[in-house]
């Protein structure tokens, strides 16, 4: 449904560290890079992007998406390491189905980001 999302920052150098950490796990990296802005994405194409400027805004929500239960504990894992704040620790969210995985981190700005797996645990 969607080419690409963006989060405003307060800091770019600092979020641009938290997100270079927490979505490594999934193969992201820098791909498209300008002054206080860049786009993460796998194999040259920026999916998703930060930049420092305003309206800045918290409480965005913002889920990856994981190829296993592994990947959302090691983006847990990279998330809180890199400065990232609980948010919901790896586990099932029956309320949204039974095998809905999900680890929910806030980013240094306060927005709520997600990896999340569908599939079952085999």
């Amino acid at each position: 449904m969607f080419d690409h999302v963006g989060l405003n920052v307060r800091d770019y150098a600092t979020s641009k560290r938290f997100y270079d950490d927490a979505l490594a796990v999934f193969g992201y990296g820098v791909v498209m890079e300008f002054p206080h802005a860049c786009g993460y994405g796998p194999a040259g194409k920026p999916e998703f992007w930060i930049a420092q400027r305003e309206p800045l805004g918290t409480g965005s929500h913002v889920a990856f998406a994981s190829p296993d239960r592994a990947t959302v504990d090691a983006f847990h894992e990279a998330a809180l390491a890199a400065g990232g704040t609980d948010n919901g620790a790896p586990g099932i969210r029956d309320d949204y189905h039974e095998h809905y995985y999900g680890a929910f981190v806030l980013d240094p700005d306060g927005n709520n980001v997600e990896a999340v797996c569908h599939r079952s645990a085999e």
